[in-house]
């Protein structure tokens, strides 16, 4: 797990943003969407008391009223440059999802897919119910910064006889000597992020993807994640991992020199479809933390260089210090250990390697012993994986202090392309050009 991912707090430069609905945008459903009946939750239980709950989205009452907080009034955009939930600041709950596409479904099929796909993101992000088949879940929230990402695995390309225009960076990622990789819950032809600050919000998405699949799509793997709430803690704050360590502290920002570079396909790029594209490395990593709460938190700090209270590298300073490495003890021995996993992650220390980590936290029940099963889905971001989470991971793999905690149980890699444009569903440029 690279010591980068994205602080929870809501960032200016973040360019899904909020905005009112854009010309190009189809005419919401009849009626007021999820946003505005954020703000008549009062109004509306007296019309549910008179009307025995039979309120839909057309029937709320127009009256308005403060809400008990903005969390649900956040907006993220669908259509863009980049796709949505790349750059998007964590979200309090995420789906992941891959799909497989049904035999005899081609090219056509997936076209139609991505076009249902699309509009249902878009309207879901604007706060409005599905186009048809609406299961109301999210009828009393608002928009909840709900994101809804869409990618292409190796295998989409043979089955759509889209083949040449398969991605040399797409290639299969190569074994790593920690893996234990469950073959079930790896790869797909489609992958599917949903974030969202709520819960409900971001299920009612997952379930109108699904449905949405059809005939076309059926699901190879689903897994669910979470982090902190915004407004969790008194001031903005780094997030913290299973592990209950400072999680993301290096994690690049948009406004950084060369972030696009690192992170996203330049448009003059090959092939010329994944234009301000990016491609995303998906691990379901297992945390050992029987094992790892036996540690002394001195002997956790050891293993990740980190300390635990405030992430601070134990070469001293503050969270944001940068982390001495030849800083030594009384005794000449390295302050921060030479395996640590904060020290092996450096881009420094990996040629320049950077990785964009936006990942969540999961848990998924114990087993007969009573051993959570728990950790995290890991989730990064790169322009070339083979120069971004490749290297990373190869060096890990040969000597990272955390290793003998965590476990690799699935992967997997997707080719996801820039932004729709007003009037286009997300591919159309791989699917029609």
């Amino acid at each position: 797990m690279p010591d980068q991912s994205i602080p929870e707090a809501r960032t200016p430069e973040a360019p899904e943003g909020t905005r009112p609905q854009g010309p190009g945008d189809a005419p919401p459903r009849q009626g007021i969407s999820r946003r505005r009946l954020l703000g008549t939750a009062g109004a509306t239980g007296l019309v549910l008391g008179a009307a025995g709950g039979a309120v839909g989205y057309a029937a709320a009452p127009t009256a308005t009223a403060t809400p008990l907080t903005s969390l649900g009034s956040g907006q993220a955009m669908f259509h863009g440059k980049h796709q949505p939930g790349i750059t998007t600041p964590v979200q309090a709950r995420g789906h992941l999802v891959a799909f497989d596409l049904k035999p005899g479904a081609g090219r056509k099929e997936a076209a139609a897919l991505l076009r249902r796909w699309s509009d249902t993101a878009r309207r879901l992000m604007a706060g409005e119910p599905a186009a048809s088949g609406d299961t109301d879940v999210a009828r009393d929230a608002g928009p909840s910064s709900l994101t809804v990402t869409f990618g292409f695995g190796h295998g989409f390309f043979g089955r759509t006889g889209l083949e040449k225009q398969r991605p040399a960076a797409l290639d299969p990622l190569p074994d790593f000597s920690s893996d234990r990789l469950d073959k079930a819950r790896s790869n797909g032809d489609l992958w599917v992020q949903i974030g969202a600050d709520d819960a409900l919000v971001a299920f009612h998405a997952l379930r109108a993807i699904q449905r949405d699949a059809g005939s076309a799509a059926r699901v190879r793997w689903q897994m669910n994640g979470f982090n902190r709430s915004p407004g969790a803690t008194a001031h903005p704050m780094t997030t913290r991992n299973l592990m209950g360590q400072v999680d993301g502290t290096r994690n690049p920002k948009p406004a950084d020199l060369g972030f696009d570079q690192h992170v996203f396909v330049p448009e003059s790029g090959e092939p010329a479809w994944m234009a301000n594209g990016s491609y995303v490395v998906v691990r379901r990593i297992r945390m050992l933390l029987d094992d790892w709460e036996k540690l002394s938190a001195k002997a956790q700090e050891a293993v990740i260089g980190r300390r635990k209270s405030d992430g601070a590298p134990l070469s001293g300073g503050t969270e944001t210090t940068e982390m001495d490495l030849e800083k030594t003890d009384g005794s000449g021995k390295l302050v921060v250990p030479i395996n640590a996993h904060a020290r092996i992650t450096r881009p420094d220390q990996n040629g320049g390697a950077t990785l964009l980590r936006r990942p969540f936290s999961y848990h998924d029940g114990f087993d007969a012993d009573g051993v959570p099963d728990a950790g995290l889905l890991f989730i990064c971001w790169q322009a070339d994986p083979l120069r971004g989470f490749v290297p990373v991971q190869r060096k890990l793999d040969r000597g990272d202090a955390l290793t003998p905690f965590v476990r690799h149980e699935a992967s997997g890699l997707f080719a996801v392309p820039g932004g729709a444009a007003q009037g286009e569903y997300v591919g159309q440029r791989l699917l029609e050009g």
